[in-house]
């Protein structure tokens, strides 16, 4: 009987051993991978302080003055962010910067000669504070990506925290936030308007039930799309739907017209992803409504818009008025404004409330001031535009962040912001310039992470499985 063959292993083939080495080395390789990557990053103490402080309703009386609580964060930390951004640690000095130190300038000059040097100092003091304090908070502090979704999953956060007592104020007409913090220091005051469609316009924290919606609806684009990229698409719509019933609680005309925007502009985009030229359709039609609306109406775009985007024909006539009559001051004192004094108008015009962000800044501070504030604006927003070929990730970064700042443009010329409101508006400023500094082509930093994964992983894969000359697997791995 003949002696057995040896047999040899066949070229190619995976003996036992070799597969689980093989696996054992991949394992390992995600091991250290997962070592090496750096930790999550956390939002910044002062810019959380800040974000809380926004919905905390607390007056806190200090001398002369009364401070709400993100007034003493913007307060404590206003020194520093100078002292950050004037030695370049915020990068370099932009043209936004100088143009929003200028008009904080120009805010505190007309004040003066409006008000007198003392009462004029101390009100162009908290203009400062509230400007450049919370444009340079965010300038200072949110440098990238990751600091950017913090912001937004914790203004998220707050909104959605709102929303349960909300909801018991909408039925109620009560207000349980303001009644229970009230009992520690005193709150802004409680307004008590007519209600809508049977319900109570909410309040919130906020001295208006217009504030508390801005607020609320300002961060609906944002949740949606960005609120927290480790979540589904379906948890984000989620999240986003109920930031958009918090906002719509307040019953108020001008943010919900700001979620119709939002909405808008996102199915705009979803409709038409596939044409690179959407944008650009888009603005021709808003050119040729503007024609028709011009030549074809009795009334002025500005003027169409107003009306029509307000709860009923009466509130969308007074504003109208608002309009005609605040132009006119503007026209009557064009360089330095009124100050925070009385604006001509008919007697019959009884509060003396501009619901106009932009024309509000014109009457009080002339028409300076007005081009400053638009100008640093727009010297963010249209760089940001403009940088194309962004990888997915920082495109949608992009796109949220300027419908949210549109709308809020939009919204301004149907009410005026105030208080935390335009705090928000400056924060939100500060906090996309880290976008200027994004280049066409990058990608995020957590792109950069999972693809170099993906390459190591690939690399073990394909090593593990590549037979040697003797029949043995080569599981050396190819570090990237």
């Amino acid at each position: 009987m003949p002696a057995p063959r040896d047999v040899r292993p066949i070229a190619g083939s995976l003996r036992p051993l070799d597969g689980v080495r093989a696996r054992s080395a991949v394992s390992q390789d995600r091991v250290d991978i997962a070592k090496e990557q750096p930790a999550k990053k956390r939002l910044p103490w002062p810019v959380s302080l800040f974000l809380i402080g926004l919905v905390i309703p607390w007056i806190i009386p200090l001398g002369q003055l009364n401070l709400s609580f993100y007034r003493f964060i913007l307060l404590a930390t206003l020194l520093p962010c100078l002292v950050m951004w004037v030695s370049g640690r915020a990068g370099r000095i932009r043209a936004a910067d100088i143009g929003l130190l200028l008009y904080s300038g120009w805010v505190a000059l007309t004040l003066i000669m409006a008000h007198g040097a003392a009462s004029g100092t101390q009100s162009a003091g908290i203009f400062f504070i509230e400007t450049m304090g919370a444009y340079l908070l965010a300038r200072c502090y949110i440098r990238d990506a990751e600091d950017f979704h913090n912001v937004i999953a914790l203004s998220t956060k707050l909104v959605i925290l709102l929303l349960p007592f909300a909801v018991y104020e909408f039925l109620t007409g009560n207000k349980p936030l303001l009644s229970v913090l009230g009992a520690i220091f005193p709150t802004v005051e409680v307004t008590m308007m007519t209600p809508r469609l049977g319900f109570w316009r909410v309040q919130g924290p906020f001295p208006h039930s217009i504030a508390f919606g801005l607020f609320c609806a300002s961060t609906f684009t944002l949740t949606y799309l960005i609120s927290d990229p480790g979540r589904s698409a379906l948890s984000r719509k989620f999240l986003a739907g109920l930031v958009a019933i918090t906002a719509i609680l307040s019953l108020s005309s001008a943010p919900i017209a700001g979620l119709v925007v939002q909405g808008a502009l996102m199915a705009w985009n979803w409709l038409l992803r596939q044409y690179d030229i959407r944008w650009k359709i888009l603005w021709g039609l808003a050119f040729a409504a503007y024609l028709v609306i011009e030549f074809g109406s009795n009334q002025t775009p500005v003027q169409f818009y107003i009306s029509h985007f307000t709860f009923d024909q009466q509130t969308g006539w007074f504003r109208i008025w608002i309009w005609q009559y605040g132009s006119a001051s503007v026209l009557n004192h064009p360089l330095y404004g009124i100050g925070f004094g009385d604006w001509a108008r008919p007697k019959w015009m009884a509060p003396d409330s501009i619901d106009n962000f932009w024309l509000v800044t014109a009457v009080r501070h002339g028409i300076p001031a007005l081009v400053l504030l638009v100008v640093s604006c727009l010297a963010i927003v249209l760089p940001i535009a403009f940088n194309k070929g962004l990888d997915k990730k920082l495109g949608n970064d992009k796109l949220a962040y300027l419908i949210c700042m549109a709308t809020y443009f939009i919204v301004g010329t149907t009410a005026h912001f105030w208080g935390a409101t335009y705090v928000w508006l400056l924060f939100l400023l500060g906090a996309g310039v880290w976008m200027l500094t994004v280049e066409s082509g990058e990608k995020a930093p957590l792109d950069e992470t999972d693809s170099s994964m993906r390459r190591r992983l690939s690399s073990n894969r394909h090593g593990a499985t590549r037979p040697s000359r003797h029949g043995r697997v080569a599981s050396q791995t190819r570090e990237t």
